[in-house]
């Protein structure tokens, strides 16, 4: 059997996964893809770092250059993350004719079009199927078995520590801080959690998802983004009462020649099967105009779910041949489609409001609602001879620019204390 040598850069959790993959999966991965795998480098940023798996030191590196000018090494597998020094590295064994498999979600959002670029220049392959949601194969989905459709519509929960903080909130009645932190200790959000809670993770894999389904390239910054830390439980409570669920949502639409572009949490009605993704799953629903509506679910994250979608590139690499392979014309988007405002989506929305129990409340506000094209399909008032009541209005669909101007008059009204939260609701 043929043999070819890769290099892996990164030895932290996915790359962990990957390398584990090769070793048990070694007999199944060289019947599929023709070729025994050899992991000739692994670059590291520490050679005495204690890890998981058991990696032969000599195959243990911390410079690049040795994987660089190794011709022998025809694949290189990005697993580190960031955009430097992951960039350069992943350009300079572009320009040395080396294919490469990567999993570096934020760096394809920012930079993908310039590494693109060099791949088709220099005739390489470029996989990243890893980038978005982990084991679930929908990069391949989207580029190959669905080319034959005009995608309409995408929704999807894609980041798995949101999801998981807001199951346990739902299901355990937990507040958001006391969530995280079970999140945290599980091992399912980082010491850090703002990208995944402040909806980063899910922008930057939306807009990979976008540039391949619409044809047109996405400025990561023109997708309006939306984090779940001010969904308390009370919001849950309240959406359990009208029938939804909330989930952290990637939503992207073509509308008359635009794109709509959002990550934020929504209420979505909870007989939808995303309503019933759990835990720290991923669900990826897809319109095509052909095809329908698909939905692909499974683990979005983790050493293995993760580390399946690369070695499931590396198989790609090998059966398309490296060696003759030949990169596609490089072609120019159809159109380069505008995103649109946020100000022209159309929602439902939850709004709830902390207000004063005076007589003639609930007409004012209702009275200004109206007056800005905004109608109300439901109403809860809770609470009696208290000084600060809830007041939950659910619209019917509406431009967000209403919903907006709603409020700026609504919040002068003596009788209001607080705008406590806003919603958009789903009715998908």
């Amino acid at each position: 059997m043929k043999k070819v040598r890769i290099a892996i850069l990164g030895l932290g959790n996915v790359g962990s996964g990957v390398w584990k993959i090769l070793e048990e999966n070694r007999e199944q991965v060289s019947i599929r893809s023709g070729y025994e795998i050899e992991v000739a480098k692994i670059l590291v940023r520490n050679k005495n770092k204690a890890r998981n798996v058991d990696v032969p030191e000599e195959i243990i590196t911390t410079d690049f250059n040795e994987i660089l000018e190794d011709d022998s090494i025809r694949i290189v597998v990005e697993l580190m993350g960031g955009v430097e020094p992951a960039k350069d590295y992943i350009l300079k064994a572009i320009s040395r004719k080396k294919h490469v498999v990567t999993a570096n979600k934020f760096l394809l959002a920012t930079q993908g079009k310039e590494i693109m670029e060099a791949a088709k220049k220099e005739g390489v392959m470029l996989y990243f199927e890893a980038s978005v949601a982990g084991g679930i194969p929908i990069i391949n989905t989207i580029s190959e078995s669905l080319t034959a459709n005009k995608i309409e519509q995408i929704l999807g929960i894609i980041n798995g520590t949101t999801n998981f903080i807001l199951t346990k909130m739902s299901q355990e009645g937990m507040e958001f801080d006391e969530a995280l932190k079970l999140a945290q200790k599980l091992g399912f959000a980082e010491a850090d959690p703002t990208s995944d809670v402040e909806g980063y993770d899910a922008m930057y894999k939306l807009a990979i998802l976008s540039d391949l389904s619409f044809n047109s390239a996405v400025d990561v910054n023109s997708i309006y983004r939306e984090g779940i830390t001010g969904i308390t439980a009370v919001d849950i409570q309240y959406a359990k009462e009208f029938g939804y669920t909330i989930k952290l949502l990637a939503i992207a639409k073509e509308n008359n020649g635009e794109l709509e572009l959002r990550v934020h949490p929504a209420m979505i009605p909870s007989k939808h099967p995303l309503a019933n993704v759990n835990d720290a799953f991923n669900a990826i629903f897809i319109k095509g105009n052909a095809v329908g509506d698909l939905m692909f679910y499974g683990k979005g994250a983790g050493d293995l779910p993760t580390g399946s979608a690369v070695v499931g590139d590396i198989i790609a690499v090998l059966r398309n041949g490296m060696d003759d392979y030949v990169a596609p014309v490089s072609k120019e988007s159809n159109c380069q489609l505008k995103v649109q405002s946020m100000d022209d989506t159309v929602c439902k929305y939850y709004l709830r409001f902390a207000v004063m129990d005076n007589p003639g409340t609930l007409a004012d506000i209702s009275s200004i609602f109206g007056r800005n094209g905004v109608s109300l399909a439901s109403v809860i008032q809770k609470g009696k001879d208290e000084k600060k009541v809830p007041l939950v209005f659910i619209t019917h669909e509406t431009f967000e620019k209403n919903i907006n101007e709603a409020i700026k008059k609504i919040k002068k009204l003596p009788s209001v204390i607080k705008v406590e939260n806003i919603i958009r609701v789903e009715n998908i």
